[in-house]
């Protein structure tokens, strides 16, 4: 599989970046208080980490136009944590100001670059370039807004963004073991090398469950040697830390 070019990044961040506004602008005072798809987390939680991800994503290209680098989030995992949970609680429409301001951020950062050059500079998330940081901005916005629990699940993901995760998230295949991902009426990709299980099912289904969500189709199946078997432990979700190159 290959990665968008830099254009149709570019357009699948400003299409992710108008769901996750349409989808804020619903919500009331008590929406943004009620749980959301990811444990221990109300919506407010994933609203607070979406302005914060992306607030940070653009300063990522902020420090990278002026040739510097800088941290991911101001005072590291703990800072991204604690922002969080003190933005958590806000009410919608301060909610809302936030994720807006945070998106428009991070798409000025990602519209002023240079066609070419300009994706290629090196950022420190994932010890990548700000290409990285652009297929990580949209795995946010597009994961997240499922779990916000609001009618856009992962069903509605394209096969573009879940063909994105499963070459992303081959990281979560544990050593010595192969799946085997055969998509309805799609061609069958594999990750890892050793013992083979086969998974298939709708390719959103597949590529939710990768990503550590509930498929919302309920078409997977799993089997190996012919037989019907669970569906296999994932590996954590790659870290956003630097990696070797």
């Amino acid at each position: 599989m290959t990665a968008p070019a830099p254009a149709d990044l570019l357009a699948e961040l400003h299409k992710a970046a108008n769901t996750v506004s349409f989808t804020a602008a619903k919500f009331t005072d008590d929406d943004v208080k009620a749980p959301a798809g990811l444990p221990g987390w109300t919506r407010g939680h994933v609203l607070a980490h979406l302005a914060g991800i992306s607030n940070a994503m653009a300063r990522q290209l902020e420090y990278a136009a002026r040739g510097a680098t800088v941290e991911l989030y101001d005072g590291g995992q703990d800072g991204r944590t604690k922002a969080i949970e003190m933005a958590a609680g806000h009410p919608a429409d301060a909610h809302r100001a936030d994720l807006q301001a945070g998106l428009d951020r991070a798409l000025q950062a990602f519209d002023s670059l240079d066609a070419g050059s300009g994706w290629q500079v090196p950022i420190t998330f994932r010890g990548g370039v700000v290409f990285d940081g652009g297929l990580a901005l949209w795995r946010e916005l597009v994961i997240h807004t499922a779990d916000l629990d609001a009618g856009l699940g992962p069903e509605t993901w394209s096969r573009k963004f879940c063909e994105h995760l499963f070459d992303f998230l081959a990281a979560r295949v544990p050593a010595g073991e192969k799946l085997v991902l055969q998509p309805l009426g799609l061609p069958p990709v594999t990750l890892g090398s050793g013992r083979s299980t086969v998974i298939s099912g709708m390719i959103t289904d597949i590529a939710a469950w990768l990503a550590g969500r509930e498929p919302s189709l309920g078409s997977l199946r799993a089997s190996a040697a012919a037989d019907g078997v669970e569906l296999p432990e994932l590996l954590p979700w790659p870290a956003g830390t630097p990696t070797a190159r």
